[in-house]
């Protein structure tokens, strides 16, 4: 399957054509696909003298790992209140350090392996659509006494300095969080895999796997991999090879739109170099890419639109509906990608069984999150740390059969609802 076309991959660097797997190979640790969870799974393990072979249907960053919004920040798609009533508040805590290391992650392995065409840039600001100046306070407050870390309040005035629209209030700035080129990021660490040994087949979809005494065995349409340990790292392009992970989470689209360039009134929409999201149960987010183009995405749904002219058309409706200046702007570009999010809007990570892994379902919040992940697994496998326990209680949650999509796109439909009425009640 071609290479979708999106922002990401006309800006690319040089993707080189990688074989598929036509023989049979062993190695210590074998890996299902080649994202951001599977990639960095793959680079942990080359560092600690494991001999890797990753295997990808398609193209390394092919998923959604290479085609999102690129904001890395802390946190999980599940919010910490949530995590912090289910596991208490200490578990609540590694939790959320956890999710700051996986920005740490990134961050570090941009700058170590010198790793081109990432263009990181510093800051995000998460906004309200309705005034809340003392529950976003109490926010801030929570997380500095709680979880230890630091956040900055802007005042509605600050935020509208930096937004240029009526429909925002109050925000919280974390400049220790990031922006950058996924896309760029997945093919810097496949290049940084290959250097320390690792392989990676392309085009190459696990097909089955079986145990044969203390060795596991995936075949592939044209070969076999024998392996001591099987790490599936798929999202939300993943089937029915997965057995009963392809159970624990369903697949979810989101969409993003790319802006014509605006040249100079770019600032009359936006004077920030920060990423931006609003506080909306499934928000928009958005981030000015190459000085005067704007990157804007939103939306889930279970259906995966490929309709590019619905796309840039739903998008740009709200893109307008924020910023009315924007009406008369062109829509160069729009693509969808498909998220891998359980109903616990927690990763399936941990061991399923002796010497076979789940590291997927970072659907909402995946860059950071797929990156600590990968770490955890990594550290388990060379019998380093047992970290992936702490997310036992989240593993393999049924993701609802046949009505599972039915529930997820109703339970959007009526957020959606809750959003519009709180913002006219309180706006």
């Amino acid at each position: 399957m071609s290479f979708p076309t999106t922002w990401y991959s006309q800006t690319s660097l040089p993707r080189p054509a990688r074989p598929g797997l036509d023989t049979q190979e062993s190695c210590d640790v074998c890996i299902i696909g080649a994202g951001i969870a599977g990639l960095t799974t793959a680079l942990e393990l080359t560092r600690r003298g494991k001999r890797v072979i990753v295997l990808e249907t398609h193209q390394v960053g092919w998923g959604a790992s290479g085609r999102n919004g690129g904001v890395v920040s802390p946190g999980w798609a599940e919010g910490s209140g949530a995590i912090r009533k289910k596991l208490g508040l200490e578990q609540a805590r590694t939790l959320f350090q956890m999710s700051v290391e996986g920005v740490d992650i990134v961050r570090h392995n941009i700058t170590d392996l010198n790793l081109v065409g990432c263009d990181p840039s510093a800051g995000t600001i998460r906004v309200k659509r309705y005034d809340d100046s003392a529950g976003v306070k109490n926010h801030i407050e929570s997380m500095r006494r709680d979880f230890g870390y630091e956040l900055n309040f802007l005042d509605t005035a600050q935020v509208r300095e930096r937004a240029h629209t009526q429909r925002y209030f109050q925000g919280i700035e974390d400049p220790k969080a990031l922006h950058f080129h996924p896309l760029n990021y997945c093919l810097g660490l496949a290049l940084a895999i290959e250097a320390a040994g690792g392989r990676i087949y392309e085009g190459t979809k696990m097909l089955a796997w079986q145990r044969k005494g203390d060795v596991l065995s995936v075949r592939t349409a044209l070969g076999a991999v024998h392996c001591n340990d099987l790490v599936f790292c798929a999202g939300g392009y993943g089937g029915s090879e997965l057995q009963k992970l392809n159970r624990a989470y369903l697949p979810i689209a989101t969409y993003v739109v790319l802006t014509e360039p605006l040249g100079d009134s770019i600032r009359e929409v936006l004077d920030s170099s920060a990423a931006f999201s609003d506080d909306r149960r499934a928000s928009d987010y958005y981030r000015v890419v190459e000085g005067d183009r704007l990157l804007w995405g939103g939306r889930i749904t279970t259906r995966n639109e490929q309709d590019e002219t619905a796309l840039a058309t739903m998008l740009k409706a709200d893109m307008v509906s924020v910023y009315p200046q924007l009406a008369s702007v062109k829509i160069e570009l729009a693509w969808s990608g498909l998220m891998g999010y359980s109903t616990n809007k927690m990763p399936n990570l941990g061991l399923l069984e002796p010497g076979v892994w789940a590291c997927t379902s970072f659907g909402g919040h995946g860059l950071n999150t797929g990156s600590i992940g990968a770490r955890v697994i990594a550290q388990a496998i060379c019998g380093e740390s047992e970290r992936y326990k702490v997310f036992k209680p989240y593993l393999l949650d049924w993701n609802g059969g046949p009505f599972g999509r039915v529930a997820a796109n109703a339970i959007y439909q009526s957020l959606k609802v809750m959003d519009f009425v709180q913002e006219r009640l309180r706006g």
